[in-house]
């Protein structure tokens, strides 16, 4: 039976490869990785964009149980649509209040430009003890159900890490609108 499984597993990914290479449509990746741009989350960051603007999201942050018992790290973050509308959080963390302590989920009220349909996400941290995420729920104003990213690895020190689902033609727009 176990064999069955795996090849009518076997057989329904490879239609579902044909069917997205024959619509065009390209795979996305589940697994969060280097931003390697980070001029639009910098320029955010000058400018002090996403504090008090547009919109109000619940964040979500479920620190795993293979983490350190707490982290002393500071921790930021950057989502945003595929319309160019980002929020920025320049800083999550206080270890005072036992913020990203392991097995825990902290919430977060951010402030940023009303967005439609998250479709990237970015964490970043900066220091020693290391942290790793679990999962992000992000809780738009107007939407029914929440966006989650799940990390279950260690995030690298001192790089924006995690995902970017937004339609390609979007990127390639904000691309050109950055170069300019």
């Amino acid at each position: 039976m176990a064999k069955m499984n795996g090849s009518f597993l076997f057989v329904l990914s490879a239609v579902a490869f044909f069917l997205l290479v024959l619509s065009g449509a390209e795979p996305v990746d589940p697994r969060p990785h280097e931003l390697r741009s980070l001029e639009l989350i910098q320029k955010k960051k000058q400018e002090g964009v996403g504090v008090g603007s547009g919109c109000s999201y619940t964040v979500k942050i479920k620190t795993s149980c293979s983490s350190r018992r707490f982290t002393r790290d500071m921790i930021r973050l950057a989502f945003g649509d595929a319309y160019r509308n980002e929020v920025y959080a320049p800083r999550l963390d206080d270890p005072t209040t036992g913020t990203f302590e392991r097995c825990s989920t902290d919430t977060f009220k951010i402030q940023g430009p009303c967005g439609y349909g998250i479709c990237s996400l970015y964490l970043r941290r900066d220091g020693w003890d290391g942290w790793t995420p679990e999962w992000v729920k992000v809780y738009e104003p107007h939407a029914s159900r929440a966006t989650t990213y799940y990390y279950g690895v260690p995030l690298p020190n001192a790089v924006w890490y995690g995902f970017n689902h937004c339609p390609r033609s979007a990127a390639a727009a904000s691309a050109l609108s950055l170069s300019s």
